[in-house]
């Protein structure tokens, strides 16, 4: 009796010089469990590094706005409109950032856009001084928004990396590791107030900070030649309706969150009477646990489907906002900040449940399709990927809305409670659209193909 033969184990990854890899399929089990997680994880947590930095600078002027006294000579509308121009930056970088995976590399660009974020470090390090226009801080300003597109080439390489069973941990993680850069500069910058230093000290504790960020890429992270640069993806993916609708969704989720850590603080000492050190003493705690949160949103999507999670939590949404309302009235900021850090929270486990959803809807369409296989993985793959981009791109686009709804409600009305009322509204709407198209199609897709006697397909519930 012949002995079977041995199972062969799984070829690993091909390289080639400058740290490419030419081979890479996670969903082969025996691969992934062999060399494809270990390589995975390396990457994500010096994707996690680089971005995590990335988001510091482009949140750089929701601290600095802190600093700038009297003396500076700007208005509480002045600052508003710095950190909405900002915002707008960061959001218009995402698009392009998204393909740069594809056409440098993700160990390539996330050498270059680390260390591009030298230049808006640099800039504001110079300007920084009392007596400088606002024009000029604007100018330097708009340069840190190129912190924002990280998260972008981020999203998009890590998403290629890992098997569709694990890409809302995954994604989550790496997103909730960047967004936690943050409440770290807000952090740092309570450290420097309350030690009597400058912003100049705060930005010169950054700039060593961005070149290790650079080095380790270089030194350990890959490219994956599988991520081909693919024109036609973007098209497809700008022409798919999925793509426009989590583009609105993920505007009152990540768009609440970045939104409101550029406009806390400014809310507080405006109209709470709070000092700058008052304020920081408040403003990371609900970005640290917005931030933290957000990968159990995609393991609680990874569960029970993205839909029903961000669904949820669009209700919860709501409700803290109305509190809110309630608070601001009331002039009452014990109530305020508390409900306040809890709607940092929900924006956190919404960004998970969100995006979360992109790889599984694209997968749902390549089933539906007829594709099966490395064919229907592969057309997921490629389409979610594009649409990360678009996607993060118009969801930082909230951050805009939020900070020029609080400039208006503030020259209008002396408070913020004007832009809750108008927070309160988007968040119905995307409670609304979740329901419409996420869980209330998926039953009438079922019965028509029992009807038609079709394969079953993965819901869009389930996403």
């Amino acid at each position: 009796m012949t002995a079977p033969a041995p199972t062969p184990a799984p070829p690993a990854p091909t390289r080639r010089s400058g740290r490419w890899i030419e081979r890479w399929d996670p969903e082969d089990e025996a691969f992934w469990k062999a060399t494809g997680q270990r390589i995975a994880n390396r990457n994500l947590w010096f994707s996690v590094l680089s971005e995590h930095i990335g988001f510091s600078i482009w949140t750089l002027w929701s601290v600095l706005v802190l600093f700038m006294g009297p003396k500076y000579g700007l208005t509480p509308a002045d600052k508003f409109l710095l950190t909405s121009m900002v915002t707008l930056v960061g959001a218009g970088v995402r698009v392009p950032y998204t393909f740069a995976v594809a056409v440098f590399g993700g160990r390539n660009w996330t050498i270059i856009s680390a260390g591009l974020l030298l230049v808006p470090t640099i800039a504001a390090y110079a300007v920084m001084e009392p007596g400088t226009s606002f024009t000029t801080f604007l100018c330097v300003g708009l340069l840190a928004g190129i912190g924002g597109g990280n998260f972008a080439s981020s999203m998009t390489n890590i998403n290629a990396y890992f098997p569709l069973r694990k890409k809302g941990w995954a994604l989550g993680l790496n997103a909730g590791g960047g967004n936690i850069g943050v409440p770290v500069i807000q952090l740092v910058a309570l450290a420097v107030i309350g030690a009597g230093g400058g912003p100049r000290l705060l930005l010169g504790i950054y700039i060593p900070l961005i070149v290790v960020a650079a080095v380790c890429a270089a030194l350990f992270m890959d490219n994956l030649a599988t991520v081909q640069n693919d024109t036609g993806a973007a098209k497809d993916a700008a022409r798919d309706p999925h793509t426009w609708i989590m583009s609105f969704l993920y505007v009152g989720t990540f768009g609440s969150f970045i939104g409101y850590s550029f406009a806390f603080g400014q809310v507080l000492t405006i109209q709470f009477g709070r000092t700058p050190l008052q304020a920081a003493y408040l403003t990371f705690i609900g970005p640290l646990l917005g931030s933290l949160i957000r990968p159990l949103g995609g393991r609680l999507a990874d569960r029970y489907g993205g839909a029903r999670i961000t669904l949820g939590n669009y209700i919860a949404m709501a409700a803290a906002t109305a509190v809110l309302i309630v608070a601001s009235r009331q002039k009452s900021p014990a109530l305020f900040v508390s409900v306040f850090v809890a709607l940092f929270v929900l924006s956190g486990l919404g960004n998970g449940s969100t995006y979360k959803m992109i790889p599984g809807i694209f997968q749902a369409k390549a089933l539906a399709k007829g594709l099966e296989g490395e064919e229907a993985v592969a057309y997921g793959r490629r389409l979610s990927g594009a649409s990360m981009g678009l996607i993060g791109a118009v969801g930082a686009l909230g951050g805009v809305g939020i900070n020029l709804a609080f400039r208006q409600s503030f020259l209008s009305y002396g408070s913020g409670t004007g832009a809750f009322v108008a927070f309160l509204a988007f968040y119905g709407l995307c409670f609304a659209v979740t329901w419409a198209v996420y869980l209330r199609r998926p039953a009438r897709q079922a019965e028509t193909m029992a009807v038609q006697e079709t394969k079953p397909q993965l819901s869009y519930a389930d996403v």
